[in-house]
């Protein structure tokens, strides 16, 4: 191994761009780090077991450490050592003895595995320094081969008005699909096949959002109780498909396969948004490993408490925060983003705990420098955007708060559906659930939380289940989570269900329960998916799927996350299927904000109206007992007729007084699949079957 004091072949180079990359000549490094004295890069073998040579790069431009090997190629696999001060007290954790992923790594070697070596604070004597090398059981990098053809790849560009999301895990979806071969099954390349590609374009959904993808590490913790991270909310590398999620179909690196993935879902014209976690980093707290940031520079990365900088502040509640203020942690974030955009062609994200992204140093700024990054960014201002806006820090609720053109996951649409149409059929009155003021609000896009910032009504995203809690199945059979599988004694995950169980809690051979659960999930469904805003499906939804109570399963890679596509229940994916396809072809809700005012022909945009056909209003939308009301939509958004949607969350029939005109029914919630012949009489009434929605057209 040559002499790490010696710059034998290494050359100055540039100090951009950060991380490693091949010129066609030779690899150019650079790494960013304003309190290290200096910094070595250590090269290994290609299978990442042997170091082979070791420089120190010298040449030091604007706190970027570089240099550059001529002659080097692609595939050369290498880690960085940081030398500088161990001041915990002072914010400053460097540790030589630690060998360290370089943050801006493409492509990793190695699998990891907990160690005490990983730790740089003793773990026995806490608050010293252990010097303990990790080389042998570190992540390395390596120097990625870029020539991945994209043939005539294109991006989809899908219109927010026309945009259904799907949000499902990369494994989770295929894994026990028989269709797909078994070895491709629970990978990208699983995704990419005809029979996944199918069924997402038959349903009809425009854009999968997938869990995370970025390389992450599973906890200490759980490794120890046999489990795993199976999510992925722990990155350690930013510009790094996963390879858990690979096949090696065809010897695709990861990197190649998830491009190939992408490429598949585009030819079938669905986009692909990717779930992001820029809000912490698998190094955890302060008793954490000495992985990555940590090493290179712990103060510039992370937000360090200002009256003990040996601590970390915790708005993620995963341990530690990264320190978006920072330019240099700002650009880590741009970099990644335009990297997976640019290189790897996705359409978007949905950022995880997005108000951290936006704290100052006094808290929550919607006009915070990473909103004004992305806004003026000519790569990142065309891609969807989608925040969950709540974070652990303080006033980290922040719903309705992002800028304009910002997408946000709508948690007040979710349990306000819930409690109208779940609560409700439990209590038989809405006394304990929602009012028919609430109900309209959230159907509408929730106006209170976006109108008045002048946002955009597609901006809402409408959901009622995700990956975090209950499935939509478990959401109408289960009162009470059942995480004991997770390990952590049934505390984790939220405690009780905002709905309710239909009966009796769990599966039920009960024809009653069986039935009016069934009537609820296509309720919940059809809901969300003509509600005005952007509406999102957890994946499995229309399936069926259920996690048997576990409402927290982020540690479950096995069938109780994985979709069971032999259970299938076929009536509720071609339910699903026939809403959609009502959605896409009659929008009925357009993407802007209803007024209520007639135009001169006395047609009102939108008008709401009671059970006996009188407009709704004063106190009528607050009254606990009524569970019933209809939308008439004068101007939908691409139906050149009136719509009228028709809402029952009670237990029994109610009729209602028709507008004046003729109507049939488009969607009819309480059959199997949502198809009725049903038409107006003479009577001018329709009955609203209990527990049910029904979209009608003028004839």
């Amino acid at each position: 191994m040559e002499d790490l004091t010696s710059p034998a072949g290494l050359q100055a180079g540039q100090p951009w761009p950060l991380g490693a990359h091949f010129d066609g000549h030779g690899i150019n490094f650079a790494v960013f780090s304003v309190h290290a004295l200096t910094i070595d890069l250590c090269l290994f073998d290609a299978s990442g077991s042997t170091e082979i040579a070791r420089h120190r790069l010298s040449a030091h431009s604007n706190d970027v450490w570089h240099g550059y090997l001529p002659g080097a190629q692609p595939g050369l696999v290498y880690g960085l050592r940081a030398h500088g001060p161990w001041l915990p007290d002072r914010g400053h954790r460097f540790d030589s003895s630690k060998l360290l992923l370089d943050p801006y790594a493409r492509e990793i070697v190695g699998e990891f595995v907990w160690h005490d070596a990983h730790f740089s604070d003793d773990r026995l004597h806490p608050g010293h320094l252990s010097v303990r090398d990790n080389a042998d059981l570190a992540l390395k990098a390596r120097v990625p081969f870029d020539n991945f053809d994209w043939g005539d790849d294109h991006v989809p560009h899908i219109a927010l008005a026309d945009t259904v999301l799907y949000e499902c895990h990369v494994k989770g979806f295929s894994q026990l699909n028989e269709q797909v071969p078994a070895a491709l099954r629970g990978s990208y390349a699983g995704l990419a096949h005809p029979a996944s590609l199918a069924h997402l374009k038959d349903l009809g959904v425009t854009a999968v959002s997938l869990l995370p993808l970025h390389h992450a590490l599973s906890e200490q913790r759980l490794q120890a109780m046999g489990l795993s991270n199976y999510w992925g909310y722990n990155t350690i590398a930013f510009f790094c498909a996963d390879p858990r999620w690979a096949s090696g179909f065809n010897q695709l690196s990861p990197r190649d396969e998830f491009r190939s993935m992408v490429r598949s879902l585009h030819a079938s014209g669905i986009e692909v948004v990717l779930d992001v976690v820029f809000n912490h980093t698998a190094e955890s707290d302060e008793t954490g490993p000495t992985l990555s940031f940590r090493g290179l520079d712990n103060a510039s990365y992370y937000r360090l408490q200002a009256d003990d900088p040996a601590r970390y502040e915790n708005h993620s509640g995963c341990g530690n925060t990264l320190d978006i203020r920072q330019p240099c942690v700002l650009q880590l974030v741009m970099d990644s983003l335009r990297y997976w955009v640019s290189v790897m062609h996705v359409d978007g994200f949905r950022f995880d705990l997005a108000p951290v992204l936006g704290r100052g140093d006094k808290g929550f700024d919607r006009e915070a420098a990473f909103f004004a990054a992305v806004a003026q960014d000519p790569v990142l201002s065309r891609v969807k955007m989608i925040a969950e806006p709540w974070d652990c820090g303080p006033h980290g609720y922040q719903v309705g708060a992002f800028p304009r053109s910002w997408l946000e996951w709508n948690d007040q649409f979710r349990d306000g559906m819930r409690r109208f149409w779940i609560r409700s059929a439990a209590d038989g009155a809405s006394a304990h659930g929602s009012t028919r003021g609430d109900f309209a609000m959230r159907l509408c896009a929730s106006s209170d939380l976006y109108q008045a910032r002048r946002r955009a009504p597609a901006e809402s995203v409408n959901y009622v289940s995700s990956h975090d809690g209950f499935t939509l199945r478990d959401l109408v059979s289960y009162l009470h989570r059942h995480n004991q599988a997770n390990g952590e004694n049934n505390h984790d995950g939220h405690g009780h269900n905002l709905s309710f169980n239909c009966g009796t809690e769990g599966p039920s051979d009960e024809p009653a329960v069986q039935g009016l659960r069934a009537k609820l999930q296509r309720v919940l469904l059809a809901s969300t998916l003509l509600a005005q805003g952007t509406p999102m499906l957890s994946a499995g939804s229309e399936l069926g799927h259920t996690q048997h109570g576990n409402n927290n399963p982020y540690c479950q890679d096995n069938t109780v996350s994985w979709l069971a596509w032999s259970q299938a229940d076929s009536d509720l994916i071609a339910f699903t299927r026939h809403v959609i396809s009502l959605r896409q072809r009659l929008l009925p809700f357009a993407n802007q904000w209803y007024s209520g005012v007639a135009d001169a022909s006395g047609v009102h945009d939108l008008a709401w109206l009671s059970s006996d056909g009188s407009a709704m209003q004063g106190e009528a939308w607050n009254e606990p007992t009524q569970q019933i009301l209809g939308c008439l939509i004068g101007k939908p958004g691409r139906s050149t007729l009136p719509l009228l949607l028709l809402v029952n969350a009670s237990r029994y029939m109610r009729p209602f007084q028709l507008p004046a005109g003729l109507w049939h029914a488009l969607l009819d919630s309480s059959q199997p699949q949502g198809r009725s012949a049903w038409r107006s009489q003479g009577d001018g009434t329709c009955p609203v079957p209990a527990h049910g929605l029904l979209l009608l057209q003028t004839v």
